[in-house]
């Protein structure tokens, strides 16, 4: 999208729910705001930037924000070490690199105090200030680290723009301010510090695919690496490595269900029927479908990510559900790194487990249990199921897993609390320990699905289940084993969250002690062991 037609997108489609943000630089923004307005308005979102003056950041970051206010920084080396800046010059001598970076984290540290600070870092290419290259390496390596170790998501270095920068101010290229603003926007949105998202919902024709299924016919189909067949292939391409990550895929295409199995079914499509969750494939209105398909999956709906290349369904979609992110499928090749960096950002994590990598397998094994079924018949279907909880050690051992469960639960999650790895790793040093529950039943292995934190003092930190197995009476069975344990625990450090109902719920039961008086949830090990026997002979519990 270029800067006529960011104006012209503007005009024709201005958005209907505001999106007031503050857009911090110590240089001159330039066009940037109107490709702001523009990527906003992709997404029905109007926004109403209100910029700095040149030169006077670091006097903003010395001053309380404005309250409520959401700030998106967009930083530079030169903001965190102003020896650094083009503009004055290249040092006469070699400044010391440590020093440097130690100040750096000090103003990096004023950004992420703010309350609804969202940091951007470009790093962009810095003047020889070190007669060592290693040492100049370390500099520019240091401070990505500290920067992105503060929360912030980094800007791709070919954003910067020399002639730009020195000759009218604006530190972002021409050819890449659409880019940079679809960054700014999700940031402003809350899209780049936030959980990452775990579904990623497509359309099909137009985007799947180069063609429309029901007009075209399967075959005659484009998705292969050539021609118009590219973006497409590369697409697929890419979804299929987020599916390996650990990302949920749904189709929610304007078709008939046939009609895009016979698609997928083609020679050479790199996904198949079998990589998708959900096939939502219907005409009924898009955002109805990711309602019901949010609540069949039991996730929220900010855990959804809806691409599609029509402007029209984004808006129903952005409309209706405003959790959701949305995204417009490219309509040129050269849009299309940008879109991909997009998609990778919204799903990035630090690490990818066994579980993460079987997670499309883990929620079909999910849907073997009726949801919606009485009481009584649920009790007889689980007592069938063969379940085996298996319950590890997990604080000597790996904790991969556990801590992964720990952080990114919301729902049957004890307080909301996260930790980090050195506060788990400190509570099992007192005497802690680390529970890990593994899954299993006649229709297969639902991996570790359970982490239980127990401090020396006989209080439980944390207690996370994943959503996969609400409903089998895992966390009955759990605690009544482990009160059956030497030196069990007898409270639970509880907080209410707007997400973990689940968890309030399962505590409301009459074993466990509300006094209100230090947060704690106190039960007696007996009264567990009775409430809860039934749920010990449906799931064979079992310690290793």
């Amino acid at each position: 999208m270029n800067l006529i037609e960011a104006r012209r997108f503007v005009r024709a489609h201005p958005g209907t729910t505001s999106l007031p943000f503050l857009m911090a630089t110590s240089w001159d923004t330039g066009t940037l705001p109107i490709f702001v307005q523009a990527e906003a308005a992709r997404r029905d979102r109007q926004a109403q930037t209100r910029t700095l003056e040149f030169g006077t950041l670091a006097q903003t970051l010395l001053t309380p924000p404005v309250d409520g206010e959401v700030e998106v920084f967009l930083l530079l080396p030169w903001d965190l070490v102003p020896e650094a800046d083009w503009r004055s010059g290249i040092l006469a001598r070699s400044p010391d690199t440590q020093s440097l970076l130690k100040r750096a984290a000090a103003k990096m540290a004023l950004v992420s105090s703010r309350p609804l600070a969202r940091p951007l870092y470009l790093p962009a290419p810095m003047p020889p200030m070190q007669a060592d290259p290693r040492a100049m390496a370390a500099l520019e390596a240091g401070l990505v680290t500290i920067a992105t170790q503060a929360g912030a998501s980094l800007l791709p270095p070919h954003a910067f723009s020399m002639s730009s920068y020195l000759g009218m101010g604006c530190a972002i290229g021409a050819t890449a301010q659409w880019e940079a603003a679809a960054t700014v926007v999700d940031a402003a949105l809350g899209a780049v510090t936030t959980t990452p998202r775990k579904v990623l919902a497509t359309d099909c024709d137009g985007v799947l695919w180069a063609g429309v299924v029901a007009e075209d016919g399967a075959s005659a189909l484009r998705f292969h690496p050539e021609g118009k067949g590219f973006r497409h292939f590369l697409y697929q391409s890419s979804l299929r490595r987020l599916k390996e990550d650990g990302v949920l895929l749904a189709a929610v295409s304007r078709n008939r269900p046939e009609d895009v199995a016979e698609a997928l079914a083609q020679p050479g499509m790199v996904l198949k029927a079998d990589d998708f969750v959900e096939m939502a494939v219907s005409y009924d209105a898009k955002s109805a479908r990711l309602r019901a398909m949010a609540a069949r999956l039991n996730l929220g709906l900010d855990s959804l990510v809806f691409v599609d290349d029509n402007p029209v369904e984004i808006a129903e979609v952005s409309q209706a559900l405003p959790q959701v992110t949305c995204l417009a499928f490219p309509t040129t090749e050269d849009e299309f790194p940008a879109f991909l960096h997009r998609l990778a950002r919204l799903f990035s994590r630090a690490e990818v487990t066994e579980e993460d990598r079987r997670r499309t397998e883990l929620y079909r094994l999910r849907e073997a249990v009726p949801v919606t079924a009485a009481a009584g018949d649920l009790t007889a279907f689980l007592a069938g199921m063969g379940m085996r909880l298996e319950i590890r050690d997990a604080g000597a051992g790996d904790w991969t897993r556990p801590f992964q469960l720990i952080n990114k639960t919301n729902q049957f999650n004890l307080n909301g609390r996260r930790f980090d790895e050195a506060e788990i790793a400190e509570i099992l040093a007192s005497g802690g320990t680390l529970y890990a529950g593994r899954l299993t039943d006649r229709s297969g292995d639902h991996g570790e699905i359970l982490a239980c934190l127990v401090g020396a003092d006989g209080i439980i930190e944390a207690l996370v289940l994943s959503c996969r197995v609400f409903q089998r009476r895992v966390e009955h069975a759990f605690l009544a084993w482990l009160a059956g344990r030497q030196r069990a625990p007898g409270a639970l450090r509880f907080a209410a969250t707007p997400r973990n109902e689940p968890l309030r719920t399962f505590i409301q039961a009459p074993p466990f002690q509300h006094d209100g008086s230090d947060g704690l949830v106190r039960f007696d090990h007996s009264a567990i062991r009775a409430a809860f026997e039934d749920s010990l002979k449906l799931v064979d519990t079992a310690a290793s």
